[in-house]
């Protein structure tokens, strides 16, 4: 990796498989994993759906973007991003300070397979179908693709290859 570039922030959809490919890179490259949206349910004590539900939508997205200034701070550490985090300039920004953003992409079958039995993702609520998944993804895309360092599609690989993948591209 470029010098002075520590973190791997995996950005993307919900879905996309940033959870998953956290853990394989973390198996080869022994960096430490946060899982921004489970760091933020253990330290507010309630699920993302209560946090949008009780003090709205910016108030959650203000949590990630101090989530991530913290992570600047330390070791290196491999970052599963929530779905909206490189929505925010600010956010990648300080991504992009802190080490490389690797954006996952999925086709929205592929998401909607993934993600159809979730009952803890708040912009699906009431709209879990295929055709509102394609929607939101392609109102992202733009944003998650002007962030990215490196793109990854994970359509039909396994976790492993496309773990391979990602470090290959960041030692580039």
């Amino acid at each position: 990796m470029n010098k002075g570039k520590k973190n791997i922030f995996l950005i993307g959809f919900m879905g996309a498989g940033k959870s998953t490919i956290a853990r394989a890179i973390k198996q080869k490259l022994g960096y430490p994993v946060v899982e921004m949206d489970e760091r933020i349910v253990k330290e507010q004590g309630m699920p993302i759906s209560k946090i949008f539900e009780t003090y709205g939508e910016l108030y959650f997205r203000e949590l990630e973007t101090k989530l991530i200034q913290s992570l600047n701070q330390q070791e290196p550490t491999i970052v599963s991003c929530g779905g909206g985090v490189a929505m925010r300039q600010e956010n990648v920004d300080c991504m992009r300070d802190g080490g490389r953003i690797v954006f996952l992409t999925a086709t929205p079958q592929t998401i909607y397979e993934r993600v159809k039995n979730s009952t803890d993702r708040p912009l699906l609520n009431g709209h879990m179908n295929v055709a509102y998944i394609s929607e939101l993804m392609e109102a992202r895309r733009p944003k998650y693709e002007a962030a990215a360092d490196i793109l990854v599609a994970t359509d039909r690989k396994t976790k492993e290859e496309i773990a391979e993948e990602i470090i290959g591209r960041l030692e580039e």
